[in-house]
Order: structure tokens, then sequence, then C-alpha cells
């Protein structure tokens, strides 16, 4: 296990000192700086990890602070935990509403995005026969969700195929538009798909969709603290995310926005008073919890501010653009992600003609320590997802690209 060596926190805040008046752009080619950063983190360094959309390490401080808060949450948990801890969820709260530009009062803190998606997808009241459009991208769990909910309650589950890359935003926006039947009550989509890394016209659709009476559920688990937007940029009324992916927050924590007129007509996943009805804490009547990881999203908060969104985003836009830019003119490389920056960030998605995503993931496993996800949607496209994150170094981008390149020339040699 690696272990941070002292004075690292200094060293990251070094990092923001050092940057000055330069632009998002600028600093992300200025390895001082990520240097600097990559100081705050306690990963292991003989495993490139590429996987970070999956869940992402915290920074020490992070760490160190949620360990803070367990241990004296297990001093008298039913004293420290409830009366001196579970407030301070209000601060984060504060924090998250001020980041994501809407009224603390809209909301609620949750284990993760599927939980705040969740939330929403049951407790919309639907009857038999009314439709949910989706894609066949969105995530998993939402589309069972979905799918339980039309074997349950009789809905109309329509699932879209969309060219990948798309040729733009408004030919997503239009593909949504031109699905709508009179039977469509929900509209769920992906601010930036999990598979691919396409960025979706979250506020056009939502616009849309609200002339016509439809609700629209979107899914923020890849997008919030990964690339720069206000809720303005959005204008959505449901929105779900996990903080323990790029806001760096301890694992388990999440959050869902719900614009405050909708609260009083979403019933919450777990029961909740009456009493409660207009309040967006009925969301989060999980029973016991521990008060130790949503506190310490406070202290991730910090961290990812310290930074700023725009120099993260410039930062994995480089580094994708680093790889997709070395890897496109090998034979059989296939490339998902667009390279338009309004269409995507730092997820990307690449395979090789005739080769499985397992293959292409076993290999780079086996023979570089690199770490990456598989992703294949049957007769459409397959690869690996490749997301790195704030500490990544360029070496380790480098050696992600030796490695294609080795598996392209040779193959997999038994």
């Amino acid at each position: 296990m690696a272990v941070l060596r002292p004075g690292a926190v200094a060293f990251a805040q070094k990092a923001m000192v050092t940057a000055g008046k330069r632009s998002a752009e600028e600093l992300a080619r200025d390895e001082d700086f990520w240097w600097n950063v990559r100081e705050a983190f306690t990963v292991d360094r003989t495993l490139i990890n590429l996987n970070n959309g999956g869940v992402s390490p915290s920074p020490r401080i992070v760490q160190d602070t949620e360990i803070r808060y367990l241990q004296m949450e297990n001093m008298n948990p039913t004293y420290f935990m409830w009366r001196i801890l579970d407030p301070g969820v209000e601060t984060c709260r504060r924090r998250l509403a001020t980041s994501f530009g809407c009224d603390p009062e809209e909301i609620a803190i949750t284990r993760n995005a599927s939980e705040s998606l969740e939330t929403v997808q049951f407790g919309l009241d639907l009857k038999r026969g009314d439709e949910v459009i989706t894609t066949n991208q969105d995530y998993p769990r939402m589309i069972a969700a979905w799918k339980q909910r039309e074997r349950r309650d009789g809905l109309k589950l329509t699932q879209l195929k969309f060219q990948v890359p798309a040729p733009s935003l408004d030919y997503l926006a239009q593909l949504i538009e031109n699905a709508i039947t009179p039977q469509t009550k929900v509209i769920h989509i992906c601010h930036i798909t999990n598979l691919t890394g396409q960025i979706f016209p979250v506020k056009k659709i939502c616009q849309m969709a609200r002339k016509r009476g439809i609700e629209v559920v979107v899914d923020g688990a890849h997008a919030y603290a990964q690339f720069p937007f206000k809720h303005s940029d959005l204008d959505c009324d449901y929105y779900g995310v996990s903080l323990h992916k790029w806001l760096l927050a301890p694992i388990g924590t999440g959050m869902l926005y719900v614009r405050k007129e909708k609260i009083p007509k979403i019933w919450p996943l777990l029961a909740a008073d009456e009493s409660l009805t207009n309040d967006i804490r009925k969301f989060e009547q999980i029973g016991t919890h521990p008060a130790s990881q949503r506190n310490a999203i406070a202290e991730a908060m910090n961290f990812h501010e310290s930074i700023g969104v725009e120099r993260k985003a410039e930062r994995f836009r480089y580094l994708r653009q680093r790889w997709t830019e070395a890897l496109r003119p090998l034979k059989g490389i296939q490339l998902f992600t667009s390279d338009d920056p309004t269409m995507s960030c730092g997820i990307g998605l690449v395979g090789i003609e005739g080769m499985t995503a397992e293959k292409i993931a076993g290999f780079l496993n086996a023979k570089y320590r690199v770490w990456v996800t598989t992703v294949t949607m049957p007769g459409e496209f397959a690869g690996v997802r490749v997301t790195p994150n704030v500490y990544t170094t360029l070496g380790e981008i480098d050696t992600f690209i030796e490695a294609m390149q080795d598996l392209v020339k040779n193959g997999v040699k038994a």
C-alpha cells in the first residue's frame, strides 16, 4: 500500500498557489502543477488505474477526515453520531447546493446515483400504459428499475439506439423528440454516458419535454465534478449523482436534486413521515447510517474547489486526447468517443477490430498492469473504457499507449 509522505497536503495546496492566473488549458499541460495534486493521494502506483469512472480513490485528507469522524462516532454512537455529527450534513447540503447552483432545500444526501435515481423512478406516480423513453446506453441498474416497473405496473419502456459517437447534440435531442408518443410520460437520460462518455443536450431535452408535460430524469453520475456546469445550464427537475466518482468523496456517498415544487409529488424510496411530504429530507430516511461518510463530503468539496472544475475538465480532455491521438493511426483501432469538447470530456472508449473487450482488458492487466473496464454493446460496439483522474501521470497514459500499440502489433501470445 502506498503511503503519503509528510507534507503532501501542503504540496497539493502549493499547486493551487502556483496556478496563478494561467488558463485552465495551459495548466492542463503543466506537470509540476499536477505533480503537486498527485501528492495528496495514496494510490498504488504498481497498478495503473484507468477505471476511476467506477469508483475513484479519495485524497488522503478526505480519508483522514472520514476516519476521524468514524472514531468520534464510535466513542458513543447514539450521542456523538446523532447529536454531534448528524447536524453536519446540513453544511454538506449547503456546499453541494452552492456548487450545483440551487437551493439547499432541493438537495438530498444519498449513498450513490442509483439510490438517487431510483428514488425518482419508483417515486413517480405512473399508471398502466404510460411510456418511459430512455436509450440502450443508460446505466444498467436504471434500466433494470424501469423494467421492474414495466413488469409490476404495466409501463412501457422504449429504449433508443444512437450513433456512436453521435454526430451532434442536435441529433441526440431530435432522436428523443422523434420518439415521443401521446403515451410518453417520462424521459430518462444520462448527462454523460458511462459507456462512451457521450454528453447529452440536457437543457434542450428538459425544456422540450416540459412543454409537453413530460418528466425528465437525468443521470448525472459521471458529470458532476468532471466538467463545469450549474443547474441553470440544465434546467432539469431531477438529477442523481455519485459523489465517489469525480468529486473524490468517500465511497458510498451521493446526491439527489429535486426541484422544490416537485418534492411533494415524489414518494420516497423508503417510507417517511407525512410531516416530511414537502421536505427534501424525506429522501434520506434510510435508518441508521454512518455520519462519518456524509460529513467528509465537505472536505472532498474543499479539495475539488481548490483545484477548480475548469482545470480538472481541461486536464481530463488533455489526457484523453493524448492517448486517442496516439492510437488513432493504428490499424484496427476503433474510437467510440467524440473529440468535440461539447460532447465529451475525460471518458473514452476504444476497441480493436476483431478483438473482444475482455481480451483487450486481460492483456492490459496481465502484461502491463493497466486496469480498465470492459464495455460491450452486442451488435454495436465493444472496447475498454479509459477513465483517468487528477492523480494520473503522463507516464501512466503513455504506458497504456505502449500496451495498446503492442497488442495491435503483436496480438495476444499464448
